[in-house]
């Protein structure tokens, strides 16, 4: 592995699990290796994309390696497909492994594995990586689904920065109740309520159970003419986070056109903070994914507000 360089910042994923667990497991690495308490940031796609990146040295996990990443002293844990190759930077890479995964090797080559984290980081990687072959992937999916029930930074404060207080933690039985109840009738309404943006892509409005489980099960089982589904959540600052999914590597290529990223069948984004309207929403990502031409004066998001408030009067 080589040498580390002590970090000023560790930076990871905020919208899941997988960037739960590989920056807390970086956060204790640099505790182990240099005896400092090193900040954790979390940010989702369009956050990070527009975060300046000034530090002199940092540990990043779960985010796509690209150029403005390549600096000396930085340290990339990733598993995502990347194009650029690093110069300056170190790189520890696999698309065969979560983030998780790949920070945990590094923990255990200091000597700092527990049956605890190898537990956490099992099931982690399973969820991540969607390994329905694994007989500890429904577990796995409950687990993940803890961060997209109750976020980031909340599970983050409940068990006070030590990820190994999340095993058998009693929220898991909400997971497990409402897979049980929820899902089947979420999958049963939202099969019904597939709106199309474009040949390619499906907007799915899901009124109960878990969204991703649903969205897959519509695309496993055929139950849509669309090769790429999208879902929309709304967070508490009122910001809508958007999930595509796919079966044949489609997604990815449909996230990018709204500046976000993730994996060939399961990406996401942000979209801006004055999209806080469904409608809106949606109409957003219908443009984006379908560009046409501008009015003279008017680009992009002006455009779409200006039509949208003349349709609302």
């Amino acid at each position: 592995m080589g040498s580390l360089t002590e970090p000023q910042v560790v930076l990871t994923h905020e919208s899941d699990l997988d960037g739960l667990v590989s920056g807390l497991l970086l956060q204790r690495l640099a505790k182990h290796v240099f005896g400092s308490d090193i900040p954790l940031e979390a940010y989702h796609y369009q956050g990070w994309k527009l975060r300046s990146l000034s530090e002199r040295t940092a540990w990043v996990s779960d985010f796509t390696f690209e150029a403005r990443l390549d600096k000396p002293n930085w340290l990339i844990v990733d598993h995502h497909s990347c194009e650029v190759r690093p110069k300056l930077a170190k790189l520890i890479h696999d698309p065969l492994k979560s983030a998780s995964r790949l920070c945990y090797e590094m923990c255990q080559q200091h000597a700092l594995a527990t049956s605890e984290l190898d537990r956490i980081v099992h099931l982690t990687d399973v969820g991540d990586l969607y390994t329905e072959s694994d007989p500890d992937f429904v577990e796995a999916c409950d687990y993940g689904n803890l961060v997209k029930a109750y976020g980031f930074w909340n599970l983050h404060t409940l068990f006070e920065g030590d990820i190994t207080r999340l095993l058998n933690h009693p929220l898991l039985e909400v997971m497990r109740v409402k897979r049980r109840v929820e899902d089947p009738i979420g999958l049963e309404c939202a099969r019904h309520r597939i709106e199309a943006l474009s040949p390619e892509v499906g907007l799915v409005k899901t009124i109960v159970g878990n969204t991703n489980a649903i969205v897959h099960r519509l695309l496993e089982q055929g139950l849509t003419t669309h090769t790429v589904l999208v879902t929309l959540f709304k967070k508490g600052n009122n910001a809508f986070v958007v999930s595509f999914r796919s079966r044949n590597g489609e997604a990815l290529k449909i996230a990018a056109k709204l500046d976000g990223g993730g994996h060939p069948n399961a990406a996401g984004t942000t979209l801006p903070k004055s999209v806080n309207d469904h409608e809106l929403a949606t109409e957003y990502i219908r443009q984006r994914i379908n560009p046409r031409a501008e009015p003279s004066g008017l680009t992009g998001m002006e455009d779409l507000l200006a039509r949208w408030e003349t349709a609302r009067k």
